[in-house]
């Protein structure tokens, strides 16, 4: 379990940021953020304020204790490292009873000023980059922010396409839930957003294309989004391509494997964060090394499977 309570000892009288700040070898701020969350418990209590004078005597703490899984990562230096997210994994624990996180395994390597500096969905594998210290992580986000990063995607999607395409079309958030289950939506009032994919390969037997997909912008379920507006949904997607009781079901954890594969088209969401490139220092570019377009034994037959493309 990642968040885990401990009992420390305090020697003599400090203010409780001071405390924090030795025990873990934090920041300042890192220690204020812990506090202000409750997570410093005096007989049995929270406490909120930092300055709060700690008498000596016991204290417990919960904190992120990082509990990995052996996973190593794709490449690493002395800045930053890449990992391959398996699909199904968060990147970073979603509550404090979330088992497991890559977060686990990029502090155990490098310690807790590591972090994921990029989002991927759960069911998304591919390509996460992690900064080890807090100002790779400034700079790496702002590149994220500014779009000095590049990513492409593959994709498994239902139906034909031969030939290459792009969508513009705006994202909007999603803030009623009652009759859509999706996060967002295509809207003129949305944000612009912009997305190229090029057919690699189709399989007949399945109907189902390989694409890469190339986000210019970095919205919200952008690839989602974009394919399942032009009617060739992800295979495997929960939420873009089935209907609002499947979606439900799967947000409820209501689902079965068998049902997930046939109202959604395969048994995970077929999308994969293929390649990364960037500057830090030297240029890099890193491909991931899954083969994802032989990954299509995941994928339901094309007579059985149930889509709402609509």
């Amino acid at each position: 379990m990642p968040f885990v309570k401990e009992k420390f000892h305090v020697k003599h009288t400090m203010p409780a940021f001071l405390f924090i700040m030795r025990e873990f070898d934090f920041t300042q701020g890192q220690a204020q953020r812990l506090i202000s969350k409750g997570r410093l418990l005096v007989n049995g209590e929270s406490i909120f304020n930092s300055g709060t004078k700690l008498d000596a005597g016991e204290v417990e703490v919960v904190y992120f204790k990082a509990d990995s899984q052996g996973k190593r990562p794709l490449f690493s230096n002395r800045d930053f490292m890449i990992f391959e997210k398996p699909s199904g994994v968060l990147v970073h624990p979603n509550t404090m009873a979330t088992p497991y996180s890559m977060l686990d395994e990029i502090r155990h390597i490098s310690g807790d000023n590591a972090n994921a500096t990029h989002r991927i969905d759960m069911e998304t594998s591919g390509l996460l980059l992690a900064s080890k210290h807090k100002k790779a992580e400034h700079f790496l986000k702002n590149s994220f922010e500014i779009k000095t990063i590049r990513k492409s995607y593959l994709a498994w999607v239902d139906g034909k396409i031969d030939a290459p395409f792009c969508v513009s079309e705006k994202i909007k958030i999603n803030n009623d839930y009652s009759k859509l289950k999706h996060k967002v939506f295509i809207s003129d009032e949305g944000k612009i957003s912009h997305t190229d994919f090029t057919p690699l390969k189709y399989d007949e037997t399945l109907d189902a294309t390989l694409l890469a997909c190339y986000p210019l912008t970095g919205r919200t379920h952008q690839i989602r989004i974009h394919l399942f507006h032009v009617k060739h949904p992800i295979l495997g997607d929960p939420i873009y391509g089935t209907t609002f009781e499947a979606a439900n079901s799967y947000l409820e954890d209501e689902i079965s494997e068998e049902e997930r594969f046939i109202e959604t088209g395969a048994q995970r969401l077929m999308l994969h964060a293929h390649t990364l490139s960037f500057t830090y220092g030297n240029r890099f570019f890193i491909e991931s090394k899954s083969d994802f377009g032989e990954m299509s034994g995941l994928i339901c037959p094309k007579d059985i499977r149930r889509f709402n493309r609509s």
